[in-house]
Parts: structure tokens; sequence; C-alpha cells
């Protein structure tokens, strides 16, 4: 598992196509438009679709005693604008054109986007083992609905998602979904006592440069080539996407080139010289936990005789890092796409492959870079038909192919990926466009610590590019610092990364939730997100629902004077004075004109705290928690973190 690393882009032609409904005499809506959904209250809200261009169409919520009517533009676009009452619910909306469309146990109440990278992705299943029991027995509420963008990267807006349905948060979608979302929106609901809808849009290892649309990137330099690329992509990729794909789904079939024949079919083939492991792991043992490259598996699983000829459904849980999957000599689906490997993976069977008694399932992954395997629990390896499950956890037939380092490059073409600068924007956020909401809740920046100084341009500039999409000046956009971690060989650009974020405070309507005590700096996936979610949700009880006691920040830097050989610091945000805790003050450096930082005293006095070193005789500047991995103690007294930061504006 690589939280960061992206691994080497292919292009694909899906990667290409903007995907729009055709054209039909019936109205058509996005999928984030449907049953089960959240409007936000007290809103113009947005409903949108395609119909025939002229056609007109007629949109009235229940709580409305007249409909909205427009006609459908020349693209057969349309869009109205519901005037939405309090919270409350359930509501239906219906839709009136060729055909009419009723949407049905539709709730008002506050909708937010929780967008970024693996930190908002991390499920509750995966944080610590006794707060996800906890959490996962007690997440039923009907009150909570949750919409999940499928990841898609495009080079064009996408009209539309592949998948996604609204629905109710419950113990059984609790496991997969967003932990930090999740959170929030539980404390919303304790608090404000309405329905809270969650549209997560995230994806692992990405960079915000993902997340941001072409004009966005435009002042910025140095995308001026690969935003020319992009465009001239988006607007006519022709035979050379069509060729790109066919050579790559021929590097993926050359992976066997030097492998056993036929080792995917039943029957005949000897397995017998093959060793065994015990599934689902991570690769170890015989030198698999260095090993990068192809590795193939293959079992035999009973199936009962009346499935004979009757689709089925395989489980594997999540591969580290892609995948290739055979059931009795049938390729019945597989996971090229970068950065999957925490999705569980789930393929459909055709009926006219299935078989009474023994059956054959084999599974070709290839592991890139660091440990890789088929993973999660052995509750996610089965085979389902309807009600009833065969396991395939256990012990299961391997060999080891080709090194990682002698296979051939894959075609990279157009280098089509989600860190390609434009391609998640496109691909995960325009098809939510304009989806009303109060704001938006983020966590991301890890992925971004190598160009730590220009992230406080583009993660500003980000935000604004959101605004304007989803055509609300006013948008909250809260945010998570990221936590402590070694990155290894770090040279400060962690700490520019947190400083970036803290900087970002300066645009308006925005907040930023500190983890400095929270973190783990040998895991840059810190399991306490119960925390994460209610620091951001005091950001929005405060800023958006006017619960004026609520403190929702610690100590943020504001000024520093130099008195002698001291420095005197003061900050923002102290509520019930500055904290010490656990002793004497940590993590504070100071420095002259030399920019020699040197470990420094600090002294709480009062709301300010005075720094020196005997070192340094004349200080110019201060630098707190300005390490990697460094945990501070540093608070405000209501417990809340104080962020890094830097008095200078030395590189």
């Amino acid at each position: 598992m690589r939280p960061i690393h992206v691994p080497v882009v292919s292009a694909v032609v899906l990667a290409l196509a903007s995907i729009a409904p055709v054209a039909a005499a019936d109205v058509v809506l996005p999928k984030v438009i449907g049953d089960h959904m959240v409007l936000q209250r007290n809103a113009d809200a947005a409903i949108w679709g395609w119909a025939v261009p002229g056609e007109r169409v007629r949109v009235r919520g229940s709580w409305m005693a007249e409909d909205r009517a427009v006609e459908a533009n020349p693209d057969g676009r349309w869009l109205v604008r519901l005037p939405t009452p309090d919270a409350g619910g359930p509501h239906t909306v219906t839709i009136t054109g060729e055909n009419t469309i009723t949407l049905n146990d539709v709730l008002i109440g506050e909708v937010w986007i929780c967008g970024g990278q693996s930190n908002m992705e991390w499920p509750i299943r995966a944080i610590s083992p006794d707060d996800a029991k906890i959490t996962i027995a007690e997440a039923n509420d009907p009150m909570i609905r949750l919409f999940e963008v499928r990841r898609q990267v495009s080079l064009q807006p996408r009209a539309d998602c592949e998948a996604g349905l609204w629905g109710p948060m419950t113990s059984e979608r609790a496991p997969e979904s967003s932990a930090v979302a999740y959170f929030f929106a539980k404390e919303l609901r304790e608090k404000l006592g309405v329905p809270v809808g969650l549209i997560e849009s995230n994806w692992g290892g990405t960079r915000v440069e993902a997340w941001m649309s072409p004009g966005a990137l435009d002042p910025f330099s140095e995308y001026a080539g690969t935003l020319e690329t992009v465009r001239l992509s988006a607007g006519d990729p022709g035979n050379r996407s069509t060729m790109i794909e066919t050579l790559t789904e021929r590097w993926w079939e050359g992976l066997d080139k030097n492998g056993p024949q036929s080792w995917t079919l039943p029957g005949g083939f000897d397995d017998s010289g093959w060793e065994t492991m015990e599934l689902p792991a991570t690769l170890s043992g015989n030198g698999l936990e260095n090993f990068d490259g192809v590795v193939r598996f293959r079992k035999t699983v009973d199936l009962p005789t009346g499935w004979v000829g009757k689709p089925v459904t395989l489980t594997l849980g999540p591969i580290d890092d892609y995948d290739d999957v055979w059931f009795n000599g049938r390729h019945i689906g597989s996971t090229h796409g970068d950065n999957q490997w925490a999705a569980v993976r789930k393929y459909e069977v055709p009926g006219e492959v299935v078989r009474g008694g023994k059956n054959t399932i084999a599974v070709r992954i290839l592991d890139t870079a660091g440990p890789g395997g088929i993973n999660g629990s052995a509750g996610q390896m089965n085979v389902q038909r309807e009600d009833m499950l065969v396991t395939i956890a256990g012990d299961w037939k391997y060999q080891v192919g080709q090194k990682a380092s002698d296979l051939p490059p894959r075609p990279t073409g157009l280098n089509v990926g989600p860190n390609t600068p434009t391609a998640l924007y496109h691909g995960m956020i325009t098809p939510l466009l304009p989806f009303t909401a109060k704001g938006a809740i983020w966590y991301q920046g890890e992925s971004n610590v190598g160009n730590a100084a220009r992230y406080a341009e583009l993660f500003p500039a980000m935000i604004q590019d959101w605004r304007r999409a989803f055509r609300n000046d006013d948008l909250s956009f809260y945010f998570v610092q990221i936590a402590p971690f070694n990155y290894g060989n770090d040279t400060g650009n962690a700490a520019r990364l947190r400083d970036s974020q803290r900087t970002t405070l300066a645009l308006e309507g925005t907040g930023m939730a500190v983890t400095m005590d929270i973190g783990n700096p040998r895991d840059i996936h810190p399991r306490n997100k119960r925390d994460v979610g209610d620091r951001l949700a005091r950001w929005a009880l405060a800023k958006d629902y006017g619960q004026t006691d609520v403190v929702y920040s610690g100590p943020l830097f504001s000024s520093a004077v130099v008195k002698g050989n001291s420095v005197v610091v003061s900050f923002d945000h102290v509520n019930g004075g500055l904290v010490s805790r656990g002793g004497s003050l940590t993590h504070f450096t100071i420095a002259g004109a030399d920019k020699k930082f040197v470990a420094a005293n600090a002294v709480i006095e009062g709301d300010t705290i005075v720094v020196s070193s005997p070192d340094v005789e004349a200080p110019i500047a201060v630098r707190y928690g300005w390490g990697a991995a460094d945990e501070p103690n540093l608070f405000n007294g209501a417990g809340l973190p104080a962020s890094s930061f830097k008095t200078d504006d030395w590189d």
C-alpha cells in the first residue's frame, strides 16, 4: 500500500470521452439528482437534466404551490432552481416533460461536498478497531444521506457520473464510508437536528492540480504545456487514442508471455509445483516482502450443483495494485486503474461459465512498488448467488512471474491518470455541477509536499475555482492541515505545506482543522478520524450555523515583535489562554541574521509566548513545529492544538 505513490499512467479512451445522455424524447436526470437525496435548505436548489432541445420541462417540490418551468436549450440541457423550505421531509420532487419522473424520500437539510485524497477517503472500518466497531454498530441514521462519486479521470467535462446512488447511512454502508465525512455529519446532526447530505468525491494519492479546471491552472506557467495537451486531446483524440488503447490491452495480455500456458483453465493444468499461500494476505515469504512484479494465483472451489449455468458474483477484497481475474478460463474482469489498492474487487460471472462442483478461479496481480497482495478480510473473499455465499478465503496456489523492473514500459500516450492536471475535476466534479451545497470539507496535501511553496497559490485558486463552478461565492470551505509524518529526507517541505494551508486562511470563508496532536509519524494515515471530523464540524457550527459558544480553532500565529534578545509571539484564538500540555513548550526554534535555526526556550506570558536562546543574541525569526514529524504541545484552553508556523518569509 502506497498512500502517495501513483504508478505509471496508462491512457484509455474512457479517459478522453465526455459522457452525456443520448438525445431522446424522455427527460433524463443526472445520477446526483435522485431518490433519497438531500437538498440544501433555505436555498434556490439546482435541479437539472436533459431533454429534447426546446422541450418544456416543469419541476415541482411537494412543498411548493406552483411549478418551475424551463425549456431545454439547443444542447438539450435544462436547469431550474427550486426554493427550498427549512429542514424536513420526506418530500417528493416531480419532473414533467414528455415523461414524468417522481423522486421520492427527498429530505431538506444541509449538504456538504467531501473531497481530497486517502485521508478523506479512509473508511470507517480502518480506523482504530474499538472505535470502528462502536461506530459501525451505531451508524444507523436515516437522516444522514450519502452519495459517492465513482472514481473517473477525464480530459473533458463529464456530464454525469458513471455510477452513484443516494442512500441513508446504515451499519452495512458504514464500513466503506469516509470516516472523516461521517464524523463531521454526525456532529452536525447532533448539534443541529437536521438531515445532512454528504457528496463524497475523493481519490487517494492525488494532487491538488488534478482537482482544478483548466482556467484555474492557466495562471501557473508550469502547467502550460500540459494544459495545451489536455485541450488538444479533449478536442480530438482521434485514431491516436484508439491505438493507445489497443497497445495498452496488448501490454496487459503480455504479462503472461513468459508464463505458463493455460494456467487460467480448469482441468488438466498441473499446479502441484506451485507454492501455497493463505489468502487474504500481504505478499510475504520467499522474498515476496520486497518483490515488485507479477504473481499468479489459482484456486479450485466447489459450488452447489444448483448453481450450474446461473450468474454469480465473485468478490476478492482489495488488491494491491492491479489485477486480472478468470473464472473457469473466462476473463471476467480487471482493475488497471491507478490508486485502486484499497478498492474491493467485485466481478460478475456469467452463468454459462459456472459449473456445479469444481470451478477454477485464477487471479494475476501486478505489484509496482511497496508491499502488494490480495488484502482485506476473509469475509470479503467469496462467490455469491443470491443470499448464499461460498468462501474462497484460505489456501491458494501461487507462482511468481516477471519482476516489474523486467517489464516493458506501459504505453503512456496522453498520460491520462488521476494526477493529470484537470483530470479529476473533469471526471469527478463537473458531473456534480451545479448541485447546491452549503460548503465543502477537504483533506488533501500529502501528495503536494514536493511543491509545498506553490501549494500556497494552488490551493486558494482551487477553492475559488470550486466556488465559481458551484455558482456560490459564499461556499464554505473547511480543510484539514496535514498531520505529522516522517516523509524521509524531508528538508522542510512538509512544514511548508502545512504553512501553505495555514496562509490559505486569509481567504474568506475558509477554516482549518489542525492535527498536530493526533497524527502518527510512522503512518501517513493516522487512525483518529473522529477528532478530525469533530474539528471540521466546529468550524461549520460556529461560522455557518451561528453557534457562538463553539471554539473552532486552536492558536494561530498572528504577529511577532523582537524585544532585546527575545521574540514575543502573539496568537489569535487563545480561548481560555495558551496552554503547554505535558510540560515545557517544545519544538520552538529561533534564528538570527545567519538564518541558522537552533532549539529555543519558549515561555507563556499571558496570551503571548516569549522565545529566546543563549545561542542567538540578536534574534529575527521563530519557527514552531517545523519538522515533518514534529508533535508539539501548544494548545488553547479549549484543548485545540496550535498550528505550526514561521514568522519569517525566508525560503
